[in-house]
């Protein structure tokens, strides 16, 4: 096994995580009426840099894997970390709760299609996969939860992108 083939899967989520810099919840998120089961702004990069690097290191391990569905497992995980890295920037840079639910409900079901076909490849790749199901779970019923709870935010027109 490479390490600069784990260092690409690295470096894939590091480019996924940078929309979490570039595109900052600020004032806006702070003054949405949240759930009281929200977490606190400080668990969400300890949260993402844990799974990040599960996410990276169960990649690796498939990508070394002599198994028929390695190419279908890490063609889901590029689709995951895709649709990852489009959340927040729809979510917290265009504030678009409905699209960003969308984008992660599709997000749920490459993270669980991911899980299943790693579980399947790599048992050990499979388990490091079960953190992020669990947390896409709870962001979508935080992202549906903000959605229902705020009725009347308006996005932000393209030309407004908040940063």
């Amino acid at each position: 096994m490479s390490w600069l083939t784990l260092f690409v899967f690295l470096g894939a989520c590091m480019a996924a995580a940078t929309t979490g810099a570039l595109f900052q919840p600020g004032e806006w998120y702070r003054r949405l009426d949240k759930p009281v089961w929200t977490p606190p702004d400080w668990l969400f990069p300890i949260a993402w840099t844990g799974l990040y690097i599960a996410m990276a290191v169960a990649a690796w391990r498939v990508a070394y894997a002599e198994a028929a569905l390695v190419p279908l497992g890490l063609a889901l995980w590029a689709c995951q970390i895709a649709l990852n890295t489009l959340w927040t920037p729809i979510f917290f840079g265009l504030r678009r709760l409905q699209a960003g639910l969308i984008v992660l409900s599709l997000l749920w079901i490459a993270v669980v299609a991911t899980t299943i076909v790693f579980f399947a490849i790599d048992t050990l790749s499979g388990w490091l996969f079960l953190p992020y199901v669990v947390w896409v779970s709870y962001a979508g019923a935080l992202n549906y939860s903000l959605l229902v709870r705020n009725p009347s935010e308006k996005p932000l027109l393209p030309g407004e992108i908040s940063t």
